[in-house]
């Protein structure tokens, strides 16, 4: 009787055991991919007011996303992902390449931006952007009110 306890217990503890391995496995991080960026190098070859749509499908493929409003633009989007057991996974990168188009169809701008702090941020630009930024046209105008100079006018 007294081995057959014995066994029991041996029993329990392997199957304890076994069930906080388990339970710890199910724990493990977990990162998933999704999507695609093409290779910095590829996107070097990119020529801004040169090459065309044609061109660039050419150099490194078509996106898997386009701009909604007339087609100005490429997006290609890459997601790392981080998981861990049942909790939803989060998301720890985000890279987002924009190739826009002019009204011809020539390249007009290469952008590079980057998730950070959980805000899109850009990494690189291959265009400046203009000095007027977000300002509205009442705000441009109020500006530079100071800035105005009556001797300029009578000359």
């Amino acid at each position: 009787m007294m081995g057959t306890t014995g066994r029991g217990r041996s029993a329990v503890r392997l199957a304890g055991a076994l069930i906080i391995v388990l339970g710890l496995g199910a724990c493990a991080v977990r990162y998933t991919n999704h999507g695609y960026i093409p290779p910095q190098e590829d996107l070097n070859q990119i020529t801004v007011g040169k090459d065309t749509r044609e061109t660039v499908q050419t150099l490194i493929g078509v996106p898997s996303a386009g701009s909604i409003l007339n087609d100005s633009g490429y997006y290609f989007v890459r997601s790392r992902f981080r998981a861990v057991g049942p909790i939803a996974p989060k998301i720890t990168e985000r890279e987002v390449v924009a190739i826009s188009f002019d009204g011809q169809g020539i390249v007009s701008n290469v952008e590079h931006f980057g998730l950070e702090r959980g805000r899109v941020v850009p990494l690189s630009r291959r265009v400046t952007t203009s000095g007027v930024g977000n300002d509205t046209f009442l705000r441009q105008l109020l500006g530079n009110l100071g800035r105005f100079n009556p001797a300029a006018l009578a000359n």
